[in-house]
């Protein structure tokens, strides 16, 4: 084999090793996060079922707890920080139910923001004591980059639980 061939098929070789490497690399979570085009089933599939919104959810939320649901709404926040909750809603109901993934196995992408999506899961209502509550609120607002004083906190009767639903696939449209 003369010089030209040998660097030629290790100029190939070189190349389809490269390619192999780059279609197998998993996209990183900034990468998930800033998705431009959110659509897409995140997660496991969907399973049949009735479809419930969320003003059905919460106007009797005891009779869905701890039951595996499919919801829909219109997400109206997702997580800055990992995307790992979003928080829908409907026309008709101001607060929203949170929709809870485990860190970094789903990942909702801000874009996500303002489309309608499906949701299954278990819905859940989390108790938080008074410093839980203002924790909590500290938080949500750090991962939007405001600094809150916890001692400026005053609580609310709804500030001590939240309904979320710990998803386990989604779709969202």
């Amino acid at each position: 084999m003369n010089k030209n061939n040998f660097k030629r098929n290790q100029y190939v070789v070189t190349v389809c090793v490269l390619y192999i490497l780059g279609c197998g690399k998993e996209p990183s979570e900034f990468e998930l996060l800033n998705k431009p085009n959110p659509k897409g089933v995140y997660g496991n599939s969907l399973s049949n079922g009735i479809i419930r919104d969320v003003t059905q959810l919460l106007k009797n939320p005891d009779k869905y707890l701890n039951e595996d649901i499919l919801a829909t709404g219109i997400v109206k926040e997702v997580c800055p920080m990992r995307g790992c909750w979003i928080q829908i809603s409907d026309d008709s109901t101001a607060g929203g139910i949170r929709v809870k993934v485990t860190d970094g196995e789903i990942v909702f992408p801000k874009s996500a923001k303002n489309h309608n999506v499906t949701v299954q899961g278990t819905f859940v209502r989390l108790d938080l004591s008074k410093d839980q509550a203002i924790n909590w609120k500290v938080h949500l607002e750090a991962e939007k980059g405001i600094d809150l004083n916890p001692n400026d906190i005053i609580l609310k009767e709804e500030d001590y639980f939240e309904y979320r639903i710990n998803c386990a696939g989604a779709v969202i449209l």
